[in-house]
């Protein structure tokens, strides 16, 4: 919900200068990774290369791949249905759960965010629903059919407007249809929850820790966390508070059964909580990448958010930072090549030294797009690569704003080798507090802000007084 404002910027923003350098800083480092890595990826999980093309790479842990597999298994055992079915940690950041043909695939991110097994399996019961009910082939089926009625409209009619009428009210019948399996999903996954002899209540207690993690991602953004509770008509997935309003009245949701929290903490205990190496980490407002061996500092106010394609900023005035590099030839100056390929031809155009390397800033033409605030173009060479910066203010203080934005760009910066090699992904640990305070607890947290915050809602609870009733606490660890 927190990209619901940040996307459509982020899709101008992209369109202005992405469409001539393909971007993806993680690309060399990755391949040189898989290199090493590669076979034992895929023998942690045996997952087929077309999957792992489609959902990114196992997490590279054969006892925690082997500990989900497990509970999936058990859910597998409830269902009466024949095939096998395979399940995988993926190794991202990310809280997330999906599944694809026979497997259903959850993130390190999710599982940092659960408190026991009985969570996990609510989670891979909500996939297995989705599978035993076809939910994706039904959606296919059903957005077909929307796209077929709209054209006979506009063939009929003689009129796309009426073609596009009708596929806009087929499309957001369809997302009200997804938020129906959403439920569905959440009732199947219900009940092979309880015949495998896990506690009901699972299944409301994943959906609040989920709901948690979107409000504190709100609360980050400077954003009203209670949003997260509020859906559009244009929404795929119900409102968590929908969700638990749909569990009251199903029996089975106040089931008592088994939780093995000590077992999962056990599971996750040494986890990693950060992205992987290959893609760089993101500290506070600064990235930093350890293969690539380069960082640089964003506006204090800045959220980054790091993905294979790239490295996102969103300001708390929505202004944007776009990073990544390419190894595509650019031969001759930065500014011509600016000049030269990319349209429309940037104004104001720089020849500049960034960290003792050859630079260019350039200014997105004005009027040039109507809506679009004030937008610079920053290119470094950074040994065989060039990496960039695309960034984006709007708003009455958009002038002053990017010039702060550029100041960002000019903070890029070679690591040395040894501050590279000191680089260490963040990992999730479970301790025993033997009368340290919540407040305590907190201060060992690596991050800059909110850390009482982030404390709480790794562990799942709303106060300091709820974390000290609990026997072992997670934290999280340089």
């Amino acid at each position: 919900m927190v990209f619901r404002r940040i996307l459509p910027l982020i899709a101008l923003l992209l369109g202005v200068a992405g469409c001539t350098l393909p971007s993806n800083p993680q690309q060399t480092a990755a391949s040189a990774v898989a290199a090493g890595q590669g076979a034992s990826q895929a023998g942690a999980t045996a997952l087929p290369r077309e999957i792992e093309r489609e959902v990114g790479p196992p997490y590279v842990d054969p006892a925690l791949q082997a500990y989900v597999d497990g509970v999936g298994q058990k859910l597998v055992a409830q269902m009466g249905l024949g095939g096998s079915y395979h399940f995988a940690v993926l190794d991202l950041p990310i809280a997330n759960a999906h599944a694809m043909s026979s497997y259903v695939f959850v993130t390190r991110g999710l599982l940092a965010s659960l408190e026991d097994e009985a969570e996990l399996a609510a989670a891979l019961g909500h996939e297995l629903g989705h599978l035993a009910e076809h939910h994706a082939a039904q959606r296919a089926r059903a957005r077909q059919g929307v796209l077929d009625a709209a054209v006979e409209a506009a063939i009929v009619t003689g009129s796309p407007t009426v073609g596009r009428s009708v596929a806009r009210d087929g499309l957001l019948a369809l997302r009200r249809y997804s938020r129906e399996q959403e439920l569905e999903a959440d009732r199947h996954g219900l009940t092979l929850l309880v015949r495998a002899g896990y506690r009901g209540t699972a299944m409301a207690s994943l959906i609040e820790k989920l709901r948690r993690q979107s409000q504190f991602e709100l609360q980050l953004m400077g954003e009203a966390p209670d949003s997260v509770d509020r859906r559009s008509a244009t929404s795929t997935h119900p409102a968590p508070v929908e969700r638990l309003t749909a569990l009251e009245d199903i029996p089975e949701a106040q089931a008592p059964g088994a939780t093995n929290r000590t077992g999962y903490l056990a599971a996750i205990d040494g986890m990693s909580v950060d992205d992987a190496p290959e893609e760089g980490f993101v500290r506070d407002n600064k990235f930093v990448h350890p293969l690539l061996k380069l960082g640089f500092t964003a506006p204090r106010d800045f959220r980054l958010f790091n993905d294979q394609d790239g490295v996102l900023g969103v300001g708390r005035d929505h202004s944007l930072l776009f990073f990544s590099c390419t190894k595509e030839p650019m031969p001759g100056s930065l500014a011509e090549w600016m000049r030269n390929k990319l349209k429309p031809t940037p104004t104001d155009i720089q020849s500049a030294e960034i960290d003792g390397a050859e630079a260019a800033i350039g200014a997105r033409p004005r009027g040039s797009d109507t809506g679009l605030g004030q937008v610079r173009y920053v290119m470094v060479r950074h040994g065989d690569q060039v990496c960039y910066f695309n960034l984006l203010s709007e708003g009455p203080d958009r002038d002053r704003r990017i010039e702060v934005l550029v100041a960002a760009a000019r903070t890029f910066r070679t690591l040395s080798d040894a501050e590279a090699a000191a680089l260490r992904p963040y990992r999730l640990r479970v301790i025993t507090p033997n009368g340290a305070s919540a407040a305590q607890l907190a201060q060992r947290l690596p991050y800059g802000d909110f850390k009482m915050e982030r404390l709480l809602v790794l562990n799942g609870v709303d106060s300091a007084a709820e974390l000290a009733r609990l026997p072992q606490v997670k934290i999280i660890e340089p």
